[in-house]
């Protein structure tokens, strides 16, 4: 969905490196750099990778098929729900209900205390990033309960000190979403969008739900189109299948 709304595409090192040459030069990979270790051992260039997003998401606006989503979604006798691995919160921006998101690996408007010295989550501040090296300057973010280091409440890899109960109670309102649909004669349908296999999250939850609802799974995919039988497969990007989709759904 990012991609579709001009965000980097940071499936493989090549399509990382391309939108952060900095990083290239140190041999840095997304995976190297999405760590907490960063905010640790270097605080202005762990900002910079992620302040630079952070002012990247706010300054692109979501594309036209989050509001066809929306118009589906809202037609719905029983609504939708959003479960979405992006931290961008596009969805919301675009209209869904915050109550209807389910961000699983958080998000970057959101931070938290990099220590962290409690719980507390808190607005995520814009950062000053130098577009050639990729780096912060100096005030960072800075947690109001003790005054240590801010990180986003986004989750890392071999991420020890996320804070996951914003996620948690996402969750917690997604599965009571889909109990509700359960006893009911609700004919579900899962739209997957470029949930690849890399970090697989969105893609095992997709199969899992349909499995279990008896729901109808439709996987769109430029590069990962392969789908369980009875699913339907789209090779081709979010927007797209969105916008193809559109002319074939019935207005009833």
């Amino acid at each position: 969905m990012g991609v579709d709304s001009g965000l980097p595409d940071f499936r493989g090192d090549a399509g990382f490196w391309k939108a952060y040459p900095p990083f290239a030069q140190l041999g840095l990979r997304f995976v190297d750099l999405a760590s907490p270790r960063w905010f640790a051992d270097d605080p202005e260039l762990a900002w910079g990778f992620y302040g630079h997003r952070l002012g990247l998401y706010r300054a692109t606006a979501p594309h036209g098929g989050f509001a066809t989503l929306l118009t589906w979604a809202r037609r719905m006798a029983r609504g939708a729900f959003v479960f979405t691995s992006n931290v961008d919160g596009h969805f919301q921006r675009a209209g869904f209900d915050p109550l209807r998101v389910v961000e699983c690996h958080g998000a970057i408007e959101t931070s938290q205390c990099a220590t962290p010295c409690g719980s507390a989550l808190f607005p995520s501040s814009a950062v000053t990033v130098d577009p050639a090296r990729f780096r912060a300057a100096r005030p960072l973010p800075a947690c109001p309960r003790c005054g240590g280091l801010a990180r986003p409440n986004v989750l890392m890899f071999g991420d020890g000190s996320w804070i996951g109960d914003r996620t948690d109670e996402q969750h917690a309102r997604f599965q009571a979403w889909l109990a509700g649909l359960a006893p009911a004669s609700a004919r579900l349908v899962v739209l997957e969008l470029g949930a690849g296999t890399g970090v697989p999250t969105v893609r095992l939850t997709s199969e899992s739900i349909a499995r279990r609802l008896g729901a109808t799974l439709v996987r769109v995919n430029v590069r990962e189109a392969d789908a369980p039988p009875g699913a339907i497969a789209l090779e081709m990007g979010a927007l797209a299948a969105i916008e193809a989709l559109a002319g074939r759904v019935s207005d009833r």
